[in-house]
């Protein structure tokens, strides 16, 4: 397996320190130091493989870490907030990751024999031991950079083995879970993605629970499960995640933003701001920035990788 690694590291060195496309559909990587405030973001769904380095996730009050010997998989959209390193012999960080897209996940499950019992649902993201048959898919997806005339024929291919074989994982159930109507991962969907199309609303737990079809009580034991958050929470980490983004672009000062976001009180925000990110919001600002001109990045935007 060490072999195929050294082969995936060769391939992907033309990486960037941000999210770098690679021509490949949903297939993104990157490399080296990452600002931290390019890794607090709202992340898409996906399958994120390390392979220099390590990185440590957070989300809500969970943990984890993961290194070149495991992969990382989120089910579905999540606020989170991340830092990165280089290897032990100082080898800058360098990962790939696949964008989940749930009909091409229902379509492969359309394919295979359905697994028996609902499956140990609860947390919407995790890591696992990565596998030589994984890292075998992962390796002939990403040989498709020196021969892009063949992406369009084979790159669906490739794509559907690494989630064949993320499927066969211990956490194939998340994958199961978004593809699959009326699971509780699906159903929780249905109000996160409400929640960020509507985080300057006011929300009623009432009324997303009522979206999901569950009672108010599942709903919340459900949520809380999925995301490590609780409701309001998701959607207080959503208004600040935005709220950083637009302050760093200069789209506004903070008390603007605050209320852009849905905060009645620029007070409450600044709080809550420092208590997420460590800092009130005009003195991250000028930290952020003062990080930006160090490492010469021009991008505030979050890598999310």
């Amino acid at each position: 397996m060490e072999q195929q690694l050294r082969e995936l590291r060769a391939l992907t060195s033309r990486a960037e320190n941000r999210r770098t496309e690679t021509g490949i559909p949903r297939v993104a990587m990157v490399q080296g130091e990452i600002p931290e405030h390019r890794l607090a973001a709202v992340y898409d769904p996906m399958v994120n493989l390390i392979l220099t380095g390590s990185k440590t996730m957070t989300v809500g009050d969970r943990t984890f870490h993961y290194d070149p010997a495991t992969y990382f998989i989120m089910s579905i959209n999540l606020p989170a907030v991340g830092s990165v390193h280089p290897s032990v012999r100082g080898e800058p960080y360098l990962a790939i990751s696949l964008t989940l897209d749930p009909i091409i996940v229902a379509n492969l499950l359309a394919d295979i024999p359905k697994r028996s019992g609902g499956g140990p649902y609860g947390s919407a993201f995790s890591v696992a031991p990565v596998t030589p048959e994984l890292i075998d898919a992962w390796l002939r997806m990403m040989r498709l950079l020196e021969h892009p005339d063949e992406i369009a024929a084979l790159a669906p291919a490739y794509e559907r083995e690494i989630l064949f074989r993320v499927l066969q994982g211990p956490h194939g159930w998340m994958l199961r879970g978004i593809a699959t109507p009326d699971t509780a991962l699906s159903r929780i969907g249905v109000a996160i993605d409400w929640i960020r199309r509507n985080f300057a609303q006011h929300i009623r737990v009432e009324a997303l629970a009522e979206m999901a079809a569950l009672s108010v009580s599942a709903f919340h034991r459900h949520f809380k499960a999925v995301t490590a958050l609780s409701p309001l929470q998701y959607q207080k980490r959503i208004r600040l995640l935005h709220a950083r983004s637009q302050l760093i672009a200069g789209q506004g000062n903070a008390t603007s933003i605050a209320f852009g976001v849905g905060y009645e009180s620029p007070n409450q925000f600044s709080r809550e701001y420092a208590r997420l990110f460590g800092l009130p919001p005009s003195r991250d600002l000028v930290e952020v920035t003062q990080n930006l001109r160090r490492s010469g990045s021009p991008s505030h935007q979050a890598v999310a990788l």
